[in-house]
C-alpha cells in the first residue's frame, strides 16, 4: 500500500529476510541500541519462523525500496473474551523521514491488519520525555497512565 508522499507500507514475510535485517539496523541506529538490534541478529532460520508466526508483524515503511521506517508488533489473544489485542513493540522512523507521515502510515496499516484480524485494540508505550512520540499517540489514541515493571528471570 502506498500513501501520497509515495511510500510503500509492507507487511513482511518469511520471504522478506534481507528487509527483516534492514528494519533491525534501523531500530539499532534510531534506538541508538546497535549492540542489541545489529551485533547478534538471530540466524535466517529463527527469523523466517518469527515471520511465519501469525501471532508476530513486522510493518515496513520504504523509499525507493529502502527501509526508512518499521515497527514490531504481537498479536494477543486475550483469555477473558474471544478477541485479541495487538501490541506495538518497537516504531522506528528514519532520522531523514521522519514528519513526513511515515510513523502514522506504518500505524494505519498495522491498524487495517488488526480490524481484518478482528482485534479491538491496538496500545503502545511510550518513554516518558519521548516527546515526539507522546505527541504521535496523543493524535492517535487515548493516554493512559501506567507503570511498567520489569521482572528479572535470574535471581540472585
Amino acid at each position: 500500500m502506498k500513501n501520497e508522499l509515495n511510500y510503500e507500507f509492507k507487511l513482511l514475510s518469511s520471504d522478506d529476510i534481507v528487509t527483516m535485517r534492514e528494519l533491525l539496523n534501523l531500530f539499532g541506529d534510531v534506538f541508538n541500541e546497535v549492540d542489541t538490534y545489529c551485533n547478534h541478529q538471530p540466524d535466517t532460520a529463527y527469523l523466517r519462523r518469527l515471520l511465519d508466526k501469525a501471532h508476530f508483524m513486522a510493518i515496513v515503511a520504504l523509499n525507493s525500496n529502502k527501509v526508512i521506517g518499521g515497527l514490531a508488533a504481537y498479536e494477543l489473544q486475550k483469555f477473558e473474551q474471544a478477541r485479541s489485542e495487538i501490541y506495538i513493540y518497537d516504531l522506528a522512523v528514519d532520522e531523514a523521514e521522519r514528519r513526513q507521515g511515515v510513523a502514522t502510515g506504518l500505524i494505519q496499516t498495522l491498524k487495517k491488519i488488526a480490524a481484518e484480524r478482528g482485534a479491538y485494540v491496538v496500545f503502545v508505550q511510550a518513554d516518558q520525555g519521548d516527546e515526539p512520540a507522546i505527541a504521535l499517540y496523543n493524535k492517535l489514541g487515548i493516554q493512559e497512565e501506567v507503570l511498567h515493571f520489569d521482572i528479572a528471570i535470574k535471581t540472585g
